[in-house]
């Protein structure tokens, strides 16, 4: 490979970049069949694009349901039937009939199941509902999760293995919040939606704890447009909603809607 070619991608994403690139070689020249752990939004951006390369391979993604966010991929040669795909996704259905079940929030589902010594990889979507948060797990491992989660915080809780069919999916909402910004710079952005000053967000965005569409952004500067998904590690997301014009006195005025 050219080695300008990983100027297009962040450095901590080269080592994604090789492995997906060898998955391709392995389908379109060894004719081997590859399904992959689930891919975040920017990982399966990256390997479709790079499967646009490989003419003799092809990728297809699947994470349960028709708007899923951690998809896994299959990959294989070109002249095999993608509809014999099996993906190998469970749902891990977990109940409970503690009082506390009801306060739990998606943090705490997603902390208790990775306290179990498994890699988010093993992970796709989770789905909290009133009375029940939905999983979808790789099948390859969902009996572990299955015998081995017994607490999520402070609440005891039942699980059960269910067909990906069952899966209850609940779709996550937003707050709405509307902001007048200087600029478009993400630190200035970032800083209003959390409600922290420029100095304590400088920080966190140069050591890579900020990503724009999945992808780390360590540049402060960095102009934010209309449908951005931007992630603060330790805070939260949030989706620039809409650019709606400026005010009288030149500001920006911004429609901000914060993943809850």
């Amino acid at each position: 490979m050219q080695p300008d070619f990983y100027k297009h991608f962040h450095p901590d994403e080269h080592h994604f970049v090789d492995k997906a690139l060898d998955w391709l070689y392995r389908a379109s020249e060894q004719h081997a069949v590859k399904l992959t752990d689930f891919l975040d939004p920017r990982q399966a951006y990256i390997l479709t694009t790079l499967a646009g390369r490989h003419l003799d391979a092809q990728v297809r993604l699947d994470g349960g349901y028709e708007n899923a966010e951690r998809k896994r991929a299959w990959i294989a040669p070109d002249y095999m039937d993608p509809d014999g795909a099996d993906f190998q996704l469970s749902v891990l259905s977990i109940t409970s009939d503690d009082d506390q079940f009801a306060a739990l929030e998606h943090g705490d589902f997603l902390g208790a199941l990775l306290g179990l010594g498994l890699k988010r990889d093993k992970l796709g979507d989770l789905h909290l509902g009133s009375e029940q948060c939905h999983c979808v797990v790789a099948s390859e491992i969902a009996d572990y999760f299955r015998l081995q989660l017994q607490q999520v915080h402070r609440a005891h809780v039942h699980t059960e293995l269910l067909p990906i069919e069952r899966l209850q999916p609940v779709l996550q909402t937003l707050e709405e919040m509307n902001l007048s910004v200087a600029s478009m710079r993400m630190d200035g952005i970032v800083s209003d939606v959390y409600r922290l000053s420029r100095a304590k967000v400088l920080p966190p965005i140069k050591n890579g704890r900020c990503r724009i569409n999945w992808k780390v952004e360590e540049d402060p500067s960095k102009p934010l447009k209309s449908g951005d998904v931007v992630s603060f590690q330790g805070f939260g997301r949030f989706r620039v909603l809409e650019v709606e014009g400026e005010t009288k006195k030149g500001r920006i005025r911004l429609k901000i809607g914060k993943f809850v």
